[in-house]
């Protein structure tokens, strides 16, 4: 059976990014009683946010290329391709801010901005039949 999360059109991650992660993991930990967990995917550092062990966000600080945007909570939706997905989107109107890429070892994921002008990332996980 497939995992919900990682169905075409679900909601399946939210990730902060931010300038400051230190205050960010201590702000989130005291208010939601989250258990962080430190890891590398790849060559960036990350949080996992988890209740009860489970995955629920992560957080990242802010990387240097993007480094003028502000602080901000993301949703990533699921898409079986999401290179297919990203050219639909701006065929559709929308804008693709952040080409496909790959997650080492998570999946594939891009942002795009909708034609109301709301931000949007969506992912296509390794282990998510195409």
């Amino acid at each position: 059976m497939l995992d919900p999360m990682k169905q075409h059109g679900v909601f399946s991650w939210n990730e902060l990014m931010t300038s400051d992660i230190d205050g960010a993991k201590k702000f989130y930990s005291e208010l939601f009683g989250w258990t962080l967990e430190d890891v590398k995917p790849g060559e960036m550092d990350y949080t996992l946010a988890k209740i009860d062990g489970q995955d629920v966000a992560g957080m990242m600080q802010t990387p240097p290329k993007i480094a003028e945007i502000p602080p901000a909570w993301g949703a990533y939706v699921t898409v079986d391709n999401v290179d297919e997905t990203a050219k639909k989107a701006e065929a559709l109107g929308g804008k693709v801010v952040m080409a496909p890429e790959d997650i080492p070892g998570i999946g594939r994921f891009c942002v795009i901005v909708d034609p109301q002008g709301a931000v949007l990332s969506m992912i296509t996980y390794v282990d998510n039949p195409m």
